[in-house]
């Protein structure tokens, strides 16, 4: 199939081109030999007379007409892949659909296990891989590798449509047999204290009371920090230090370490908890049940302990 002359069929090699910056792995991502995919790319500089990819050092680098071309190929892809690769109908039951979910693990703890007996209790036989976030998650959502994000809003992109799941708040976790555990947790204490954080892989991004921390301009003397939420509490056990965290999760913990729980001293904003998916896939069946799970599931989670039931 052409338009203006190009084999249509050379977009989605441009983009694997483009993604991997490499002939041999585009290739494998294609499903076709080295070769094919450099007779591929070169009659793709025919067409567009450019380069699009360039040798440095040991790197193939796109020029900047293949930077401008990036975004939009995906984007054409994407909106061919959701109007016309996409079934009308879905049946969990029946399909194998793989559905890539970027969420964190404090999501995973504290949501996913209901999404997971939601989607049993359907007899689903489709797949839900939990990914993890990276900064700028929406580009994972336009480049076609994520089908739904689950992250606060304040996070979300104002390109794609969203639904908030629920709402959290953030208290202290601190080692109950550490001295912050003896009377009222005050600023004062707080701020003295040494804290364990969390803070993604991707150094770049930043976790939600971490950003709103900062935004406050209050300054924390950071004495650990993890990749992860899970990993948190243990790091508090046997130490006077303190860790500001998710309500719902940090309660969860309270049957696995002795940490007890104290009100934030620092007033951050209740957290609102959204999904995102792609705009273009509004009419995609199979994404409207995954996102009926999570709304399904928020609704069954246990209420915040200061909030009224």
């Amino acid at each position: 199939m052409r338009f203006n002359r190009l084999d249509l069929n050379l977009l989605v090699a441009l983009d694997a081109l483009l993604t991997e910056r490499s002939v041999t792995r585009a290739a494998a991502r294609l499903n076709l030999s080295p070769s094919a995919t450099s007779d591929a790319l070169a009659r793709l500089r025919e067409y567009f007379d450019d380069e699009l990819l360039v040798q440095v050092g040991r790197k193939m680098e796109p020029t900047p007409r293949a930077e401008a071309l990036q975004q939009p190929v995906r984007d054409v892809l994407v909106r061919v892949d959701s109007t016309i690769a996409t079934q009308p109908d879905f049946d969990p039951a029946r399909s194998e659909r793989v559905f890539r979910v970027f969420a964190s693990d404090y999501t995973q703890m504290v949501i996913g296990p209901q999404v997971m007996a939601l989607a049993a209790g359907q007899g689903a036989r489709v797949r839900i891989d939990f990914l993890p976030q990276i900064a700028q998650p929406h580009r994972s959502l336009e480049r076609g590798e994520a089908d739904l994000l689950v992250l606060p809003q304040a996070l979300l992109s104002a390109d794609h449509p969203s639904e908030v799941l629920y709402q959290e708040r953030f208290v202290c976790a601190v080692w109950q047999d550490g001295a912050l555990a003896r009377g009222a947790l005050t600023r004062a204490r707080y701020l003295a204290a040494g804290h364990v954080v969390m803070h993604p892989q991707d150094a770049a991004s930043a976790s939600y009371e971490d950003w709103f921390i900062t935004r406050l301009g209050v300054t924390r003397r950071i004495v650990a920090s993890s990749y992860g939420f899970a990993t948190v509490p243990g790091l508090l056990v046997g130490t006077d230090h303190v860790a500001t965290m998710h309500e719902r999760l940090a309660r969860l913990f309270l049957s696995v370490w002795p940490l007890v729980v104290r009100p934030c001293p620092i007033e951050i904003p209740p957290m609102q908890q959204a999904v995102q998916w792609h705009k273009y896939r509004r009419q995609d069946q199979g994404i409207a049940w995954l996102r009926s799970l999570f709304t399904q599931a928020a609704a069954v989670l246990p209420p915040s302990q200061r909030e009224p039931a």
